[in-house]
């Protein structure tokens, strides 16, 4: 095994302690840590990204399924729409982008160029939401809201986010289960783990037509980060939920200005 992977296996266990913590921050480190680290073009890193989130994911759900901490019927009504527009994306519209997109200047940008910078702008727009302080407002009422058109509408808005860059979403899915249908944070961070773990793995299947997986990586990736999941759990018992969405925040932004000066620079 090349030094480079056995690095890329170490930063696997801190994509699975993240996804046990805060039930999210899986892919916005995987593909950054599978395309810098171990050297896996962009474009095909975001399609591990999937498998590897939501294989971890999918343990976290269950485990999660145990402790009565998913809330079902809005894994429904958000889950499925944001699952159909991840396969969707990942199946249709990925293989129909141009490798190269001239911009007004006439400046050529590369497809896997333009991926990394929306993956850092999402990112950056991911972490300003991690570092901020909530609002006393925004605090989760005890009414769940599970009101259908709106829970359909954003299923669909976040999907297509997470199909597109390769991103499982619980940075984007999390704050609307809290803010928008009031789910206590436990609760969020159960249901965005099975949500993860569906969109994920079925997005990923609509890769399987159009590239060629390594699977000896993708699956010892996929191995250590469930054994960070379970170091996660039992981490976040310890770590409150707000301190540790703001150190975590601040992580992330530190990423995605690393990346954008990478690919802009």
């Amino acid at each position: 095994m090349e030094i480079q992977q056995i690095i890329g296996l170490v930063f696997a266990l801190l994509i699975g302690v993240s996804l046990g913590l805060i039930g999210s921050g899986g892919s916005i480190l995987t593909v950054p840590i599978l395309v810098y680290v171990v050297g896996v073009e962009p474009i095909l890193a975001t399609a591990y990204s999937l498998f590897i989130v939501g294989s971890t994911s999918l343990l976290g759900s269950i485990r999660n399924i145990m402790d009565k901490n998913v809330h079902f019927k809005i894994v429904l009504l958000f889950g499925i729409p944001s699952l159909l527009a991840v396969f969707f994306t990942r199946a249709e519209l990925v293989p129909l982008l141009p490798d190269t997109i001239t911009l007004s200047n006439n400046v050529v940008l590369p497809k896997a160029k333009l991926v990394m910078i929306l993956f850092s702008l999402v990112m950056f727009a991911a972490s300003s939401r991690m570092i901020r302080k909530p609002r006393h407002k925004t605090i989760a009422r005890p009414e769940i809201l599970t009101s259908a058109m709106p829970l359909i509408t954003q299923g669909l808005l976040i999907g297509g986010i997470s199909g597109l860059v390769g991103a499982g979403g619980g940075f984007l899915i999390i704050p609307t289960l809290v803010f928008f249908a009031n789910l206590p944070m436990r609760k969020a961070i159960g249901t965005s783990l099975t949500i993860i773990a569906i969109q994920s793995l079925i997005g990923f299947t609509g890769d399987l037509v159009h590239q060629d997986i390594e699977w000896p990586l993708v699956l010892s990736f996929s191995g250590v980060s469930m054994i960070g999941l379970l170091l996660g759990v039992r981490l976040s018992k310890r770590i409150l939920d707000g301190n540790l969405r703001r150190i975590f925040g601040w992580f992330v932004l530190a990423m995605s200005l690393y990346i954008m000066a990478k690919e802009v620079l």
